[in-house]
């Protein structure tokens, strides 16, 4: 089960950024940690020093800031890569005037 299984991701290398929708990169990239964190909390998960499924405890659940930069770099390619989807699929981003 599984093993047939292969990632076809939407082609979205010829997506440029914007410098208006990296700023948004970052804003996102938090907020996805942060209803990541809250879910896992909700579900009984607390802070440990290790992951341990058993005892439902994860390292990660500690503000955006205090991640460590690999953790922060996750967050920030997969909130890229699905502004870089919508893109693709010709939908368009803009922040509403005022």
């Amino acid at each position: 089960m599984g093993t047939d299984y292969e990632p076809t991701p939407i082609p979205t290398g010829h997506i440029v950024l914007s410098d208006e929708i990296i700023e948004l990169v970052e804003i996102l990239a938090e907020h996805a940690h942060d209803i990541w964190a809250a879910q896992r909390i909700q579900d009984g998960w607390t802070f440990g020093p290790q992951r341990n499924d058993a005892e439902r405890r994860h390292p990660c659940l500690i503000a955006y800031p205090q991640l460590t930069k690999n953790e922060q770099d996750y967050d920030r390619i997969m909130v890229v890569e699905s502004i870089r989807a919508m893109l693709a699929l010709g939908f368009t981003i803009s922040r509403a005037p005022g």
